[in-house]
C-alpha cells in the first residue's frame, strides 16, 4: 500500500472526467484496507471502485481508497443444481457475467454488459432485462470504516429497492464491501426471456431454445447498438431512473399521449422510461459543448472528451426540469454525483 499524489482519475471513472485525487491509495486484500482507514492523518475517505455509477464534478481533496481486491471462490453445489459463488470486490462485474457462461452458471446473463465492479453491484441493485442483483444474491461482507470491523449483510439486510440498497441511505458511507456471494444455478436454468428486445433479438437468430449464453449474447447485442461503449464515448450508462407514477397520473399522461410506452409495475402503479420521455423533450442527440445526450438512448448523457462533470450536471438539471414541465413527471439520477 503507497500513497499517491495529485492523482487523475480520468482513467477511473466510465464517463471519464479529468478531476484529480489529492491522495490516492490502492488496496488489493482487507489487510491492506484495514491499515488504510487507520492511517491517523486522514479521517475520511472516498471510496472509489469501478468508477461506472458516479459523476465527479471537482477534485476530491479528501483520500481516495481504490478497491482493487481480487478473486474468486466456488462453493459446493446443492441437489437442485444451486452453487454459491463469492467474488471479491475488486473483480470486473461483466467479466464476472462471461466466467459465469464459461461455467455454466446461470442467474446473470440478463446483467451482461453492465460496467463496473462486483463490489458497487448491491449499492444500485443492478438491474437489466427483468432481472435484478437481489434475485441472486446471498450476502455481501463489508468492513466498517470507523471501527475496520467486518460485517455481514444479507439479502434481508440490504434492504433492496429499485436501484437502492441500504448502502444509499442509512449505511451510506459507513462501510467498503469487499466481497459478494451469489447462488447460481449448475443445471436446470430458469431464463428470464420475458423482455421483447430479448425475445426479437433470439427470434432474430432463429434460437427458439436459448442457454443462458444465447440470453448473455442478445443482451449484448441490444445493449451495444443502444449504449456506447465508456472505452470509446464516456458515459455512466443510464443516468436517470425510470420513473413510476400512480395509474391515475398515468391515465392523465396517456390522454395527452396514448401511444406513451409503460409497464404496469403492480395495481396501483405504472413505470414510464425516462428516455422516453427526456426523447420527447428534445434532447436525444443534443450536444451542448463537450456534454451531451446519446444519439441512440435518450437516458444516457455522455462526454465527448473534455466535457466538466459540471457541465453534465448542468446538463443532467436541465432535462429534469424540462421533463417536469412537460410532463409533471419529476426523473431522478441514476448517478452518483460527486461533489
Amino acid at each position: 500500500m503507497s500513497i499517491q499524489h495529485n492523482v487523475s482519475l480520468k482513467e477511473y471513472n466510465t464517463f471519464g472526467i479529468d478531476a484529480k485525487a489529492k491522495y490516492f491509495i490502492s488496496v488489493s486484500n482487507k489487510q491492506e484496507l484495514i491499515e488504510a482507514l487507520k492511517l491517523p492523518q486522514f479521517s475520511e475517505y472516498f471510496v472509489l471502485g469501478g468508477g461506472s455509477n458516479m459523476l465527479i464534478t471537482k477534485d476530491i481533496d479528501i483520500p481516495v481508497l481504490h478497491i482493487d481486491f481480487k478473486g474468486k471462490v466456488i462453493g459446493p453445489t446443492n441437489l437442485q443444481g444451486e452453487i454459491i459463488v463469492s467474488i471479491q470486490a475488486g473483480e470486473n462485474w461483466h467479466e464476472f457475467v462471461l466466467w459465469c457462461i464459461e461455467n455454466d452458471y446461470g442467474g446473470v446473463e440478463n446483467l451482461s454488459l453492465i460496467p463496473g465492479n462486483v463490489g458497487t453491484s448491491p449499492i444500485q441493485n443492478i438491474g437489466a432485462y427483468g432481472v435484478e442483483l437481489k434475485d441472486v444474491f446471498v450476502d455481501c461482507r463489508a468492513i466498517d470504516i470507523e471501527t475496520q470491523e467486518e460485517k455481514i449483510f444479507s439479502l434481508e439486510d440490504c434492504n433492496f429497492g429499485y436501484r437502492n440498497s441500504i448502502f444509499k441511505n442509512e449505511a451510506k458511507g459507513k462501510y467498503i464491501i469487499t466481497s459478494v456471494a451469489f447462488q447460481l444455478t449448475s443445471k436446470s436454468h430458469k431464463l428470464n426471456t420475458s423482455y421483447g428486445a430479448i425475445q426479437q433479438e433470439l427470434a432474430n437468430n432463429n434460437i427458439t431454445e436459448p442457454t443462458i449464453e444465447d440470453v448473455s449474447n442478445a443482451v449484448i447485442a441490444i445493449r451495444q447498438r443502444k449504449l456506447p461503449d465508456p472505452m470509446e464515448i464516456g458515459n455512466s450508462g443510464s443516468f436517470f431512473k425510470n420513473p413510476v407514477i400512480p395509474k391515475a397520473e398515468f391515465a392523465l399522461l396517456q390522454e395527452k399521449f396514448p401511444n406513451a410506452p409503460h409497464y404496469v409495475v403492480s395495481d396501483t402503479e405504472i413505470k414510464v422510461p425516462a428516455g422516453w420521455l427526456i426523447e420527447q423533450c428534445g434532447f436525444k442527440g443534443k450536444r451542448f459543448g463537450d456534454a451531451g445526450v446519446h444519439k441512440n438512448q435518450a437516458l444516457v448523457l455522455v462526454n465527448y472528451g473534455n466535457a466538466k462533470g459540471e457541465e453534465i450536471l448542468a446538463l443532467a438539471k436541465k432535462i429534469q426540469e424540462t421533463v417536469l414541465e412537460k410532463f409533471n413527471i419529476a426523473i431522478e439520477a441514476e448517478v452518483n454525483v460527486i461533489g
